[in-house]
Order: C-alpha cells, then structure tokens, then sequence
C-alpha cells in the first residue's frame, strides 16, 4: 500500500455547535456538509445504538479542496459519552495543522478564551520527522471538549 495522505480524521463532540465555533469560526475551516442524523450507509449500525437511544450527527469540514484534500468530521452523539485523552496516553492524543500565519491564529484563539498549551514557540523541524536545522513555530491549545490542537507554521 502506498498512501497519498491523511483522509479524514473523526472527532467526537459533546456539543455540535460550541465545536462549529471552535473550527469553523475561529480555525477558519469550511463546512461541506451537515447532517443532523448522519446515516453513513453500510456503517450506520456504528453511529445508531438502539439499546441507548443514540443518535449521531456528522459535520465535515475542510480546509483546502481536492480529491486528496483531508477533511474533519465533528461527530455528536446525544447523549455524549466519554472525555478527551491527555497529551501521550494511548490513542491519538492531538493533532495537527499547517498554517500560514500562525501569531494571527493564535491571537484569536486566544482572545476567545480558548485554553493555551503552548503559547507560539520556535523550535527545530526534525522534530517534525525533517532534517533538523530548520525553524518552525508551533503552538498547542485546547478545543471545547479538552482535544489537543496543535498549529505549526515553517519559519524560513
């Protein structure tokens, strides 16, 4: 197999809209589409428990366009079960973006309350899996349900 890149990466939310504010309004990524009973097709049997009554609803969102373009899925259960991993426990315990002018986002993340990790930092890019001796700015902040994001942006 020889991947092409990252398809999507699904994160569950306790409240839809708190997290639409979050990605969509102050990360800036695109809704593509909204769907208040996700039916997923031949997976919907993963998104509906009968037993408890629960229901999901699917939000994507996407940062760029293209075939290959990664995209998010907000994903809210009612009722909402479960809390978000801290930074190194087992799972995936945060995520990454690309940005452009990380300092911008940052003050708006910031100015909105949202809880700061890592203010912006200049470190080395082979901690990015790159040949070191490079700069990067990185920070890490908290999403309304506690999921560490983290932005990185390539000084040159």
């Amino acid at each position: 197999m020889k991947a092409r890149g990252i398809s999507h990466v699904a994160i569950g939310v306790s409240n839809m809209d708190r997290s639409l504010h979050f990605y969509r309004d102050l990360l800036g990524l695109q809704v593509m589409r909204d769907n208040p009973e996700e039916n997923t097709g031949g997976m919907s049997t993963l998104f509906q428990d009968p037993q408890r009554g629960r229901k999901r609803r699917g939000v994507y969102l996407r940062w760029a366009d293209g075939p290959d373009a990664a995209f998010l899925v907000l994903s809210e259960h009612q009722p909402p079960a479960g809390e978000a991993i801290k930074l190194d426990e087992i799972g995936i315990h945060h995520f990454s973006f690309w940005v452009e002018d990380l300092e911008a986002v940052y003050e708006k993340v910031q100015a909105a309350g949202v809880p700061i990790l890592l203010p912006p930092t200049v470190g080395d890019t082979g901690a990015l899996g790159e040949p070191p001796g490079g700069k990067m700015l990185s920070t890490l902040f908290q999403d309304p349900d506690g999921i560490i994001v983290q932005l990185d942006q390539r000084l040159s």
